[in-house]
């Protein structure tokens, strides 16, 4: 019938044993250490938080911001397409109307969990009014509870561009 028969690898004794695999993982660690050790000036490690990256260029996503017209009001208009092109689903946006000439509406609550975001950028090139952006520059985000990564519009709103991004 044309069966071809394939004799299992790893049968042996030595090879169930693992010992000449382990030592060759060992061996190739020992040699990376005593390298990195001859040259401690050439590493590649960053000694993080005391050193921070200085690398980040425009394209970099950071935290979330909302944008803000001239008189401090926010250029959302609560149109739900961030939220609706979110593939984590964690952008929150309930709407109210507004009575100024700038929409017809606006976000009464906007809310991003932190935690559930994959930082992809889709929200940013969904919207339509360039209202939410991710060049802050905050890389680094803590918290001691749950809801210190839930930003809020009026958190979302304090986030300022990052002067290393901008290049205007």
């Amino acid at each position: 019938m044309g069966i071809k028969v394939v004799k299992r690898h790893g049968s042996s004794f030595k090879d169930k044993l693992y010992l000449p695999a382990i030592a060759g993982g060992m061996k190739t660690t020992l040699k990376h250490f005593i390298k990195n050790l001859k040259d401690v000036d050439n590493l590649k490690t960053m000694q993080y938080p005391e050193v921070q990256p200085d690398d980040l260029n425009e394209r970099y996503r950071g935290v979330h911001r909302l944008t803000k017209w001239e008189d401090e009001s926010e250029k959302c208009v609560a149109c739900y397409m961030c939220a609706t092109a979110c593939p984590a689903e964690c952008i929150f946006i309930e709407a109210e109307e507004r009575f100024d000439e700038k929409a017809e509406k606006r976000p009464k609550e906007f809310k991003i969990d932190l935690l559930e975001c994959v930082f992809c950028g889709y929200c940013v090139e969904a919207c339509p009014c360039d209202a939410i952006r991710m060049d802050t520059g905050i890389f680094s985000f803590t918290g001691d509870k749950r809801e210190d990564f839930v930003l809020d519009k009026k958190a979302l709103m304090k986030n300022e561009r990052s002067k290393d991004l901008d290049n205007d």
